[in-house]
């Protein structure tokens, strides 16, 4: 397997730090970002000239070009980009304030829209190149409590579908990887949430019940970093790919809701398109 260059977002925590760790650990060169690069200190001590860490607020948009750049000009060349960066925002629809429904967007599109744009001119002049977009199961399915988190990697997930049909001559490929609960800080210090509202009260504590059954046995992101390098690895990687057990569990029963949905008010559907005469 030949040496790749990696450049991927959010690595002060969580996926990025494993991530980052397990392609420096086979061989491979990464430029890591983080907001505040001292935590990538020890990464640097380790792993010397093999590190490039940059530090970066993925919403800024000449930041983010300015990066990428300056990690192509280092490396010579960029094989992964993984768009990892971002976070969980809590609230129900009619408890967020604008400026945090914007933040959430800002970071989990824009950031990783911005990043993409980037890096794209590189992937097709080499005519290779793999984007990995950290989604969620969150961005195909929907949860109470995390409506405009649902928002940003929905929309995520649109773009990227998009991108990836756009993209394919040049032999660069597009993967959603779709986790579902990890034992990362998502949920806790890296997590925003918004004022609760007394009327949600209930509706909260049986959303919160409901969550923590969901992550009652979170998956190892030491165990998601091997099975990235299997996605990096194929020779054709998927569109989408679901990390941990439980997403295809809830991916199924919700897209067989749709399809009996779908198909009970075709009728309607059909009525709509034509009129009668």
């Amino acid at each position: 397997m030949s040496e790749k260059v990696w450049f991927i977002t959010g690595t002060s925590r969580g996926f990025g730090r494993e991530w980052a760790i397990a392609a420096l650990d086979r061989g491979d060169k990464v430029a890591a970002t983080a907001r505040t690069v001292s935590t990538l200190d020890d990464l640097v001590t380790e792993y010397g000239d093999a590190l490039l860490p940059i530090p970066l607020d993925v919403t800024d948009r000449d930041a983010d070009f300015a990066a990428v750049a300056r990690a192509h000009e280092h490396f010579g060349r960029l094989d992964v980009i993984v768009n990892n960066a971002g976070y969980g925002q809590f609230g129900f629809i009619e408890e967020l304030s604008e400026a945090e429904a914007r933040a959430q967007i800002e970071t989990n599109v824009f950031g990783a829209l911005w990043i993409t744009q980037a890096a794209l001119p590189y992937l097709r002049a080499q005519r290779s190149g793999h984007i990995i977009q950290v989604s969620s199961i969150g961005g195909i399915v929907a949860f109470p409590n995390v409506g405009i988190y649902h928002a940003s990697k929905w929309a995520l997930e649109g773009f990227s579908q998009a991108l990836a049909q756009e993209i394919a001559p040049f032999n660069v490929h597009v993967t959603l990887v779709e986790p579902g609960g990890f034992a990362t800080d998502w949920a806790g210090p890296s997590a925003k949430h918004a004022a609760e509202l007394p009327d949600y009260a209930e509706i909260h504590a049986e959303a919160q019940r409901l969550r923590s059954q969901r992550a009652a046995d979170p998956g190892d992101p030491q165990a998601s970093a091997r099975a990235l390098l299997d996605v990096v690895d194929a020779p054709e990687p998927p569109l989408r790919v679901f990390f941990g057990e439980l997403p295809l569990q809830l991916a199924k029963a919700d897209y067989e809701k749709r399809l009996a949905t779908w198909e009970q008010w075709q009728p309607v559907a059909v009525k709509a398109q034509r009129s009668e005469g």
